[in-house]
Order: structure tokens, then C-alpha cells, then sequence
């Protein structure tokens, strides 16, 4: 018995009076997909079935209506923007009539490529472009996983792609946050100093706050795109003197958004600062960026600061070291400093420190020398992992 397994789902194929059969269980147990391909075999050699006709595959249109933004919407119910996302992407991919009534099965090379080409026809940008075809290419594998068709064309990302890659110098930050208005500098000077993602910023609160752990305090980061974001981050004396000055203005709250504004969320969000980050982009005479630039000025810091990818990768919050090792660059010196604190392979005398001290050090994070968590001045009992 043939069966073999694609998408978590188990297939069977076999020869029968010179054709070939080949269908989905739709099971992800072995033993029920062989069982489901012996039936088979028996029915048709007792003949009381005959050779299925394939169905037809769904339309893009179908398909995409009735299981996959349905879907999209189930499986991230508490991302509100990859919901959006996935449905913008998909109205966008629906606009092109050829792929829109082309069935799963007839999605080919050519078709995505003459889909690219009038999407480029009208201007839009490569990176715009690729969004689109990252939600295609998501649909299509979901049709192979379900069982609606056995297998799909490969969907290639467009060359050319423009990052979010720019690195502000101190100058360029110092003219930048002079120009900025509040909350924007407030707001650009904490991405700087902690490396956090933007969302991950606008969705501080104030219960995750604390004042007297590590040498100027710690923020928790309890949102992210994956479970590494969840992370404790120290507060350099800006961060700190920034947040503290928020925190009395308020009236020293125990809990709510540290950036409160009148969105839907009810915090503050990257549209609500585009007016502002235009008109300190002219002011200050620095070159376009996006305010995740930040980030990456940051970690492009730490890393030629010499901090190991491991560390890097924990502050970051990235989900594999391999992100967080295009920031680590180590030189020749480092290299050779990091040889001379082995041991000596012809003696046990120093060069590793084997002893490690108990005493935790100021301003490592996550350190809690009280076991409490300062929110707002006060001190509560420490509920962190």
C-alpha cells in the first residue's frame, strides 16, 4: 500500500486497470489512511465503485471566501491588523478577474506572473507587491493541507525588496528628536534606547512598569509577534526620566496605556503619528525612515558594542538567533579576546572562570532583588515568570 503524507494530511495512490488513482483521507492518522486506501482497493475489485471523476477544484474566489479568510479570522481572532492584513490582500488578489475565477489547480507561473505584471502596470512597489503574494502563496499551501488539491505552483517572491534597514546616526537621532513634537520624541527616544518594535511600544502599560528593579527600573513586554517578544527590557535614565515624567503627569496611575490616544484601541497606534513623523522628517533635514528604524538602529548598536548573539537575540526579543546574527559582526580582537578566556589546553590555571558569583548584579534584567514589582511607586508581590 501506498500512502504518503503532505500538509499533515495523509494521500494514497495506486495503479488500477492502467490509471492512476490518487486521492486525499483527509486524516492525519497512518493506520485510518491505509485502511481508507484498502476500502478503496476493495471496492473497486469487487466493482462496486468505479473510477472517481476528480472534483474540480474551487475557485480562487470560493476558496478564499468560504475556508480561508474564515479561517484567517478564527486562527488570529486577537490580531485585529493580520486580520485586516490577510483581507486586503486577499480583496487585492480578487480585483484581477484571470485569478480571481481561475480554479486552485490552474494558479500556474504564468498566470502569477501576468498577475504581477498589471499590479506593476499600476505602480505599485515591489515590497506592496510581495505582501500580496505572501497571502497567495499562505492560501494555496492551506489548499494542499486541507485536500483540495494535491499540490501547487511555487510562488516566488519579487527580487529588489526595499528593508526597513536604515540606521540613524547620533546626529541624526539627536536633529530628529529635537524636531519632533510630543508624543512622537517621547515616544522615538524609548525605540531608541530599548529596541522594542512600535506596537510592542504603543501597547505598554502602566501595571508592567516598575521603578525599582535593575539600576533605573524595568519594563515587561507582554506583546509581540511571537512568544520571544515577551520579555523584561531595562530602562536607560531617558527611558526612565520620559516615562516617570508621563506617570506623575497622569496622576500616578496603577494601571491603563502608558500612550493613551482616541483610537479604537484606545492606545496610541502608527497612524496616529504620520503627520507629526513627516514634519520632524523636514524640519530635521534627515533622509526618509519609518519609525521601526529605530529598532534597528538599536540593535545594530548592540551589536557593534560586542554584544553576543545570544544576548542580542534575548533583548530583541527575535524568535531565532539567526535574525539577531546580522547585528553581530565580531572582529578580529573580539575574536582573540574571547580565545584568551578559555582554559589552556596544558593547564588548569586561568583563562575560564569557572566560579560563578551568587550576587546578582544591578541592572541585569529580570533581576528582582525584593521580589517585588514597583507599579507606579508602590510595591506589589512579584506574579512574574
Amino acid at each position: 500500500m501506498s500512502i504518503y503524507k503532505r500538509g499533515g494530511k495523509y494521500w494514497y495512490k495506486f495503479m488500477w486497470q492502467a490509471k492512476l488513482v490518487r486521492e486525499s483521507t483527509k486524516q492525519g492518522n497512518d493506520k485510518v489512511a491505509r485502511q481508507m486506501e484498502a476500502a478503496h482497493r476493495t471496492s473497486l475489485a469487487r466493482g462496486e465503485v468505479g473510477l472517481r471523476d476528480k472534483e474540480p477544484a474551487p475557485t480562487l474566489a470560493d476558496f478564499a471566501g468560504k475556508q480561508f479568510l474564515p479561517w484567517a479570522e478564527a486562527t488570529f481572532a486577537a490580531k485585529v491588523k493580520t486580520v485586516r492584513w490577510y483581507r486586503n490582500s486577499t480583496r487585492r488578489l480578487l480585483e484581477y478577474s484571470r485569478m480571481r475565477d481561475a480554479q486552485l489547480s490552474e494558479i500556474n507561473g504564468e498566470l502569477i506572473a501576468a498577475y504581477i505584471a498589471q499590479r506593476q502596470a499600476r505602480g505599485l512597489q515591489i515590497t506592496s507587491i510581495n505582501r500580496e503574494l505572501q497571502v497567495l502563496r499562505r492560501m494555496l499551501r492551506l489548499a494542499v493541507e486541507w485536500g483540495v488539491m494535491e499540490r501547487t505552483a511555487k510562488v516566488r517572491l519579487l527580487p529588489g525588496e526595499r528593508h526597513r534597514e536604515f540606521v540613524l546616526s547620533s546626529d541624526e537621532e539627536a536633529r530628529y528628536l529635537a524636531a519632533a513634537p510630543e508624543p512622537l520624541a517621547s515616544i522615538a527616544a524609548v525605540l531608541a534606547d530599548t529596541g522594542m518594535r512600535p506596537d510592542e511600544c504603543f501597547r505598554l502599560r502602566w501595571e508592567f512598569v516598575t521603578w525599582v528593579n535593575g539600576r533605573h527600573g524595568i519594563l515587561l513586554v507582554t506583546y509581540g509577534k511571537t512568544a520571544a517578544a515577551r520579555r523584561v527590557l531595562p530602562m536607560t535614565l531617558r527611558v526612565r526620566a520620559i516615562l516617570e515624567a508621563r506617570w506623575e503627569a497622569a496622576g500616578g496611575p496603577l494601571e491603563g496605556w502608558v500612550w493613551p490616544s482616541a483610537t479604537t484601541s484606545g492606545h496610541m497606534e502608527s497612524s496616529s503619528l504620520k503627520r507629526q513623523h513627516g514634519r520632524a522628517l523636514r524640519l530635521s533635514g534627515v533622509r526618509h525612515f519609518v519609525l521601526y528604524s529605530f529598532r534597528h538602529t538599536f540593535l545594530t548598536r548592540l551589536g557593534a558594542s560586542g554584544c553576543d548573539v545570544w544576548t542580542l537575540a534575548r533583548i530583541a526579543g527575535h524568535s531565532s538567533i539567526a535574525i539577531s546574527a546580522h547585528y553581530v559582526h565580531p572582529d578580529e580582537d573580539v575574536v582573540m579576546r574571547a580565545m584568551d578566556r578559555l582554559p589552556s589546553g596544558h593547564s588548569n590555571e586561568a583563562g575560564h572562570r569557572t566560579g560563578h558569583s551568587n550576587e546578582a548584579q544591578d541592572g541585569d534584567i529580570g533581576v528582582n532583588r525584593s521580589n517585588t514589582i514597583g507599579y507606579g511607586g508602590h510595591r506589589k508581590p512579584c506574579c512574574w515568570p
